[in-house]
């Protein structure tokens, strides 16, 4: 075999290993790929290498509007999360208060009043955290939150939210605010 021969020999050989190697990545990529596999398959049936790319780019494309979707969920999940515990700790700061000063309540106040102003205490804190806390990202996030705290979150705002929800609910706001 002559020296032109060989080299021929090597570069059809490189050049099977090649294709053969995107042939297995045509395969491996159409397995891969849900909308890749049908019926017809197994009945011999191949795509063109085309279509396995047409429809491995569709589903890329449909994962990655998945993927923001999925994103945007967590993002308004964690935003829950953050005003809840919010509450959360205003609850507990308004359950402590009212523990460390017992009988000071000449009546009492039933379950469901409190409930219903707590509620109504949440739901307006809550709209506030809503329109002023950006989820676009995390700095943002932590960001607006903190300046969200500090501008709803004074004793003075909470005062005038609880005096608000008293009045809306009838009650007398001496009997819960000292």
């Amino acid at each position: 075999m002559s020296y032109k021969e060989r080299r021929r020999e090597a570069h059809t050989q490189a050049e099977q290993k090649r294709r053969n190697a995107i042939n297995k990545g045509y395969d491996s990529l159409q397995d891969l790929v849900p909308t890749c596999q049908s019926s017809e398959q197994g009945q011999g049936y191949k795509m063109s290498k085309a279509t396995v790319l047409q429809k491995s780019i569709d589903y890329i494309q449909f994962l990655k509007k998945e993927k923001s979707k999925q994103e945007e969920d967590v993002a308004a999940l964690k935003k829950e999360v953050v005003a809840l515990t919010i509450m959360k700790l205003n609850y507990e700061q308004i359950v402590s208060a009212h523990q460390s000063q017992p009988g000071q309540l000449s009546k009492q106040i039933s379950d469901d009043v409190k409930f219903q102003v707590f509620r109504a205490v949440m739901d307006s804190l809550y709209q506030s955290f809503e329109q002023a806390v950006s989820t676009s990202n995390f700095a943002e996030i932590s960001g607006s939150v903190i300046s969200w705290v500090e501008e709803h979150c004074k004793p003075q705002i909470l005062r005038e939210i609880m005096c608000g929800v008293l009045q809306q609910l009838g009650q007398p706001e001496s009997a819960f605010i000292s």
